[in-house]
């Protein structure tokens, strides 16, 4: 599928890359080295419009839709993944399920609060024995008068601690498996939510990643979103256009290794001529390229169909198993023509191979995508 870019997509594409370069990249090392969230480039993102990217103007957002979302991520993501990961949370998982689920009371209230960059939000699905398993979910939530109180913790939480609101999926009934999950939207200023124990990561270092606890944490009978017990549900929703923004991410790592080790592998001399001369060199550039280029497809394919309002299941998981392995190999053969430098923090390709590794885990691990497409081929039979 050829996607031919609109003018418009083409302006937000050059308005993003620049912003990535200028302002993104000369921070990322020391960003990554001390893990820390950049909130002042968030609330510029928020000027923006990029951390609303999905939501309509009517409700702070920009009105765009996922083509412009993934070319946004890849330029991103190709000057920072731990960046990319937090506009990608942002948006895709916390921000679009409130805009797909919520009551019309609740998006009015807060979805410009998250589509600005007023606030920043989290989405809590995963906990301790329940991480592939979303099922497994022990989380819950016990009416009481006009409130819901929730009790519980969940794991690997973007931005559990920098944030400002969550969507937490907790059981409402003792139905076990993925039956009886709810999804709530829980402001970070109820009594009885807090930020657990924060993660000291492999990659990704800048994206803020912690626990979240809830201790007898009431919110309002209307912060439940959509009917209850549809929970699980939502979020399998929530995560078919969640993934096209991981592999979006990954394509973005992957580009931005590839750029560097172009850039590399012109200077670098070794036996009197620059890498770049080497038949070896030329095949792995080679193989770097036309496998980025593919997960752009993928990914593209993805994108055009969710705009179109189609179902993207199989296409979603597809460009997410691939792009994120992608980003791996590409980073590991970016790092390996980079020789020893390619080992140490002076050039950007170390950092893009620690990143890539946590696409092929986050929002449904790599595993979990081939069950998805397997299943999704063999339904359609």
């Amino acid at each position: 599928m050829l996607v031919e870019l609109t003018e418009d997509q083409q302006s937000i594409r050059d308005m993003v890359r620049d912003l990535a370069r200028n302002e993104i990249a000369p921070n990322a090392l020391a960003w990554d080295r001390e893990q820390h969230f950049p909130r002042e480039l968030f609330a510029t993102l928020g000027e923006l419009g990029l951390l609303g990217v999905l939501i309509p103007e009517a409700h702070g957002g920009a009105g765009l839709g996922y083509v412009e979302y993934v070319l946004i991520l890849e330029e991103i993501g190709a000057a920072d993944g731990g960046v990319g990961l937090g506009v990608a949370a942002h948006n895709s998982l916390c921000t679009n399920h409130l805009f797909l689920f919520g009551s019309d009371e609740l998006r009015s209230r807060y979805l410009p609060k998250l589509a600005t960059g007023e606030w920043i939000g989290a989405w809590g699905l995963t906990e301790a024995e329940a991480g592939s398993d979303a099922g497994g979910t022990r989380t819950t939530a016990v009416r009481d008068g006009a409130d819901w109180v929730l009790n519980g913790s969940k794991n690997f939480i973007t931005h559990a601690t920098v944030g400002s609101a969550a969507v937490v999926m907790a059981r409402t009934s003792k139905e076990g498996g993925h039956h009886g999950i709810s999804a709530f939207f829980v402001p970070f200023d109820r009594p009885g939510v807090s930020p657990g124990k924060k993660e000291d990561k492999l990659g990704m270092r800048c994206s803020d990643t912690s626990s979240l606890v809830l201790e007898d944490c009431r919110v309002p009978a209307d912060h439940l979103l959509g009917a209850e017990g549809d929970g699980f549900v939502q979020a399998m929703k929530v995560l078919d256009g969640g993934r096209i923004s991981i592999a979006a991410l990954s394509l973005g790592i992957a580009r931005g290794a590839l750029d560097a080790t172009l850039a590399y592998a012109d200077v670098r001399h070794q036996f009197g001529k620059p890498l770049s001369s080497f038949q070896i060199t030329r095949v792995k550039l080679a193989d770097m390229a036309t496998a980025v280029d593919a997960a752009r497809l993928l990914t593209m394919r993805a994108a055009v169909l969710k705009d179109r309002g189609e179902t993207t299941t199989l296409e979603s998981s597809m460009a997410k198993v691939f792009a994120s392995e992608t980003a791996v190999r590409v980073g590991e053969e970016a790092v390996q023509i980079h020789g020893g430098y390619g080992y140490t923090t002076d050039y950007p390709v170390e950092r893009a191979w620690r990143d890539a590794k946590l696409c092929t885990i986050g929002e449904g691990t790599s595993e979990i995508q081939r069950m998805v497409i397997a299943r999704e081929l063999l339904g359609a039979r």
